[in-house]
């Protein structure tokens, strides 16, 4: 399939580059870079609220590690067939190089172990929450960059100009790689860049989250609650756009379910905590504002 349209978005050639035998993947890279951006973000938010910057250095160490856990659970419990079928490796279980993160099962497992992490160093989460919001969903933004790199996550074919193209990609030996090798040229279809969709969409949330940060007053975790809304809502209607292989319930994606659930989440706590109208304790656990 030969596409010359101009206005259409190209795949890059390749995703990995060898450093004589290391593998250098895009991937990781664009997830580190999204780390050190939310790190930054994070600390400057922090200590705007008096907290102490080493706290957010601390609750890194423990989300990263916690977070690659919870994805990789995540995605080895919705995707079990690709695990334990009767042709399957289930030591491919552990094998995390080829692929294979759910954002839910990362977010979620790095949040209640920072969440202990503070518990355990006696300070209050909500505080920390709500400074790190705007950079969690901006280094989400940048991960997304690593699925386009990779060739994958993306959307339906469509005929729209900012189509995205997949090549076929071989590897030295001339076996097809789609992750791993280098592209041939040979264009195998255009489909929507939903890896852009939600780039641009958590971008958006990012500057909503600054903007609403600075014209109203959200503490008690609220502003994690409208990061949480925000990233769901636009991730709900995303996935109804992809045709990639996934598992279904009555019908639909798990990751559409899932995120109509926690977005429905989101709100209750919103509606309940603004019913409430509690004051923040502040980042030392006493009854300052912040």
């Amino acid at each position: 399939m030969i596409v010359e349209n101009l206005s259409l978005i190209p795949s890059p050639p390749q995703g990995v580059w060898y450093l004589g035998p290391i593998p250098i993947r895009a991937y990781a890279l664009c997830i580190i870079t999204g780390i050190i951006a939310a790190v930054w973000l994070s600390r400057r938010r922090y200590v705007a609220r008096d907290g102490d910057p080493e706290v957010v250095m601390d609750a890194t160490l423990v989300l990263v590690p916690a977070g690659i856990i919870g994805g990789r659970l995540y995605h080895v419990i919705t995707d079990s067939d690709q695990y334990f079928c009767s042709d399957c490796n289930p030591m491919q279980v552990f094998n995390i190089a080829s692929g294979g993160l759910g954002i839910w099962g990362a977010v979620t497992l790095g949040t209640l172990a920072v969440a202990v992490m503070m518990r355990v160093k006696k300070l209050p989460f909500a505080p920390l929450a709500d400074a790190a919001a705007p950079g969690i969903i901006l280094a989400q933004a940048i991960g997304r960059l690593g699925n386009w790199f990779n060739q994958e996550l993306y959307g339906r074919p469509t005929s729209v100009p900012w189509g995205l193209e997949i090549y076929n990609r071989v590897d030295d030996a001339g076996k097809v790689a789609p992750m791993t090798g280098h592209s041939t040229g040979e264009v195998l279809a255009v489909v929507h860049p939903t890896f852009l969709y939600e780039m641009l969409w958590n971008l958006l949330i990012c500057a909503v989250l600054l903007w609403v940060d600075r014209r109203f007053r959200m503490d008690r975790g609220r502003l994690f609650a409208l990061y949480v809304v925000g990233y769901t809502l636009g991730r709900f209607w995303i996935e109804l756009m992809r045709s990639d292989a996934a598992t279904l319930i009555l019908g639909l994606r798990v990751n559409t379910i899932v995120s109509a659930v926690v977005l429905l989440a989101g709100v209750v706590y919103l509606v309940v905590t603004r019913r409430r109208g509690e004051k923040d304790t502040g980042v030392t656990g006493d009854t300052s504002t912040v």
